[in-house]
């Protein structure tokens, strides 16, 4: 059995941006908040990190930023997918150079490929490095499915760890968990599906609503993990407004808006991504509000 990268909270955490450029102080003062708040493990350069516009050496100014705010407190996992193999090779070689505790490589978008192109793609990635990685599937994003076979085929490459599962299909996780078992580690890829999640026998979440509130999603993850459902699913179900709303635009626009909320200001997103709208920044005044005045 493959001892998992991380079970528990994962933050897919924001870039925060001052002056077009990567706020560097700001990042080592959020994966701080992170890790004291109980996290196991930090994304950089993922989806809500805003990987597809910064640059490569931006990526790696990210990565050594982590490790080096970290400190070996929580796993640092470093976004290094592409379409173009090449290129994740070289990227996640990099990575693995400063020191991070493992990867994130999202399927192959835009020209996509085949089933069996998917299993080259990953098993020339994983070759090249010792890291753990982690297969990101979310095909709303990305226009390509793994299908339960290619899983399977997948779990079988020794440093493949697991899949972040983004799909929102419940019935397709609890499969994957059910036939494939403990060699292909899941975490939920959707806040809002997390206890349901973790119930068929996922190991946690890689979350965005966990930038803006850490210790009550860690809260809820840890109750989950000790089997107390109850108090997870009441957790849940507080939290849902706040993961509907983080949702409710493309991400990270609304992400990145609420964080001025709990004391942060992460800059907005880089173009073509826009800052929130009014209508979104009445909503979340208006959550927060609430939440202030339940607390």
């Amino acid at each position: 059995m493959k001892k998992p990268l991380f079970e528990g909270l994962c933050t897919a955490l924001i870039t925060p941006f001052k002056d077009g450029r990567i706020n560097l102080p700001m990042v080592t003062e959020l994966i701080r908040r992170q890790i004291n708040s109980g996290v196991s493990a930090v994304v950089l350069a993922g989806t809500t990190g805003e990987s597809p516009t910064l640059s490569d050496d931006e990526k790696l100014e990210l990565f050594r930023c982590g490790v080096n705010a970290a400190n070996g407190e929580c796993r640092i996992i470093a976004g290094t997918g592409s379409n173009d193999t090449a290129h994740a090779i070289a990227l996640s070689r990099e990575a693995e150079k400063i020191g991070v505790d493992g990867l994130l490589v999202v399927t192959p978008y835009y020209n996509k490929t085949t089933q069996q192109g998917l299993v080259r793609h990953y098993q020339a990635i994983a070759s090249s490095v010792d890291l753990p990685v982690i297969v990101y599937h979310v095909p709303s994003r990305t226009g390509m499915d793994l299908t339960m076979e290619t899983c399977r085929r997948l779990s079988q490459i020794p440093n493949i760890a697991g899949m972040k599962e983004a799909s929102g299909s419940i019935s397709r996780i609890a499969h994957i968990i059910s036939e494939i078992g403990d060699d292909f580690s899941v975490w939920s890829g959707n806040d809002d599906q997390t206890i349901p999640v973790m119930a068929l026998g996922g190991r946690g979440v890689i979350s965005v609503a966990s930038n803006v509130m850490p210790n009550e999603m860690n809260k809820m993850v840890i109750a989950a993990l000790h089997g107390d459902f109850e108090t997870a699913a009441k957790l849940q179900r507080r939290l849902l407004p706040l993961m509907d709303l983080l949702f409710s635009r493309v991400n990270p626009i609304p992400v990145k808006a609420a964080m001025k909320y709990v004391g942060y200001d992460v800059g907005v997103g880089r173009m073509p991504l826009e800052p929130a709208d009014e209508a979104l920044e009445l909503r979340l005044a208006s959550f927060f509000r609430r939440w202030q005045e339940d607390s």
